[in-house]
């Protein structure tokens, strides 16, 4: 089944070119809000290396939805700016996705004036660090903007050049803030059990779909768990896939986990505690906040296809084509995926290491992903010089430098 992973891919509009596609991983290859040379490298040696989309991280649909201070967000000014990148990639041979977001209340690397928007009210653990300490419900003229929001960021990467939009609904982020009990304690139609709590997010992306459906394939991203007792659950991630299948997603990209409460299950392993205080500082509130996190966490040993159970019960469920995330490191892994009627497999730390690994299976399929696992990447997600692969040679932080000033290269 191998050979399938290497056929097209028709997802509404647009076809890949096959059935690896790059998973979104914040990049940090952005300065105030624009994309660098960096950023440009990055994806266009993904293509070129075989991926069939690459996914740009975490484009905030408006400024206050960022989580980070260099952290793009979509606007007039960018989309010049991203075209360069998405112009990269095309010429490489690849599709690019945009993950469009917005963090609501889960904000930990800047101050925002007001309390932070979520599906409900009161004190904000998420962002204590930089002064975000409470959150309020957003009321019913709050979402209409905010479905006004997702839209226009959707329209601003039809203008960009982009493929397809993944509107990101896991890990913590304001859309999974409505999915999981562990935030939405509602009591109205938008509270309570999962089709209810799954209400707001399918209607952002019904209008996404309705306004640029035609022209890009429009994703979510989803949790297959969040991998907590109070979280929500692979049944909940069912009612939530058939949702989006009736509003006409194109695919699910299927994830798991939430950024603060359970990292290890998102990565399959245990954050590399060494490598984030070697990034962010040992003894910053920063640091220290997440050695505590760490602490608290249960042993986790890594294994392949961490989230195979879940994902293959969403499988079983729906109709609508599925990407499979969480520990793909084989030729044999992708076989699997395929088999089991997985459209496509997604991957984030294993191209870090190696950007042709498509390539490198389609010719050796018995030689195994170089990745170890050891998470470092992770860290340098807060570095300058943007995320990388230790056993890679480093980004440098001149190549971090806006594309308006070296598109000459």
């Amino acid at each position: 089944m191998l050979d399938r992973a290497y056929e097209p891919l028709q997802l509404g509009p647009i076809t890949l070119p096959n059935r690896f596609i790059k998973a979104g991983a914040n990049e940090n290859m952005s300065m105030a809000g624009m994309p660098t040379r960096a950023m440009r490298m990055h994806h266009a040696e993904l293509a070129a290396g075989g991926v069939g989309m690459t996914t740009m991280a975490y484009l905030a649909v408006e400024k206050v939805g960022r989580t980070l201070p260099d952290q793009l967000w979509l606007n007039d000014a960018v989309v010049p700016e991203l075209r360069v990148v998405t112009d990269a990639v095309h010429d490489a041979g690849g599709k690019i996705a945009a993950q469009i977001t917005h963090g609501g209340s889960f904000v930990t690397g800047i101050f925002v004036p007001g309390r932070l928007q979520s599906s409900v009210s009161g004190f904000n653990p998420a962002g204590l660090l930089r002064g975000n300490i409470l959150r309020r419900a957003m009321n019913e003229d709050d979402m209409a903007r905010m479905v006004e929001a997702f839209v226009r960021a959707a329209e601003y990467c039809v203008a960009a050049g982009f493929d397809a939009v993944e509107i990101h609904m896991g890990h913590g982020y304001l859309l999974n803030q409505f999915l999981s009990p562990m935030d939405n304690q509602r009591e109205d139609a938008y509270g309570g059990s999962a089709e209810n709590r799954a209400r707001f997010p399918v209607r952002i992306l019904a209008a996404v779909k309705e306004k640029v459906g035609d022209r890009i394939a429009v994703l979510a991203k989803i949790n297959v768990s969040d991998g907590r007792s109070r979280g929500a659950t692979v049944e909940d991630a069912v009612v939530t896939a058939r949702l989006l299948e009736a509003a006409g997603a194109d695919m699910l990209v299927l994830s798991g986990g939430r950024n603060v409460e359970s990292g290890w299950f998102m990565f399959g392993s245990n954050m590399n505690l060494q490598a984030m205080q070697r990034v962010i500082g040992k003894w910053s509130l920063s640091g220290m906040a997440i050695a505590a996190t760490a602490k608290s966490a249960p042993r986790v040993d890594f294994r392949e296809l961490y989230f195979w159970e879940y994902s293959a019960r969403i499988r079983e469920q729906v109709a609508i084509p599925l990407a499979y995330l969480g520990g793909v490191k084989s030729a044999d892994n992708v076989a699997q995926c395929m088999a089991a009627g997985f459209d496509a497999v997604a991957l984030a730390r294993a191209l870090l290491r190696e950007p042709n690994l498509p390539q490198k299976w389609r010719e050796e399929p018995g030689e195994p992903s170089l990745c170890d696992n050891c998470n470092s990447c992770i860290a340098y997600i807060y570095h300058p010089a943007g995320t990388w692969c230790i056993h890679r040679p480093p980004n440098e932080i001149r190549d971090n430098q806006l594309l308006a000033s070296s598109q000459a290269d």
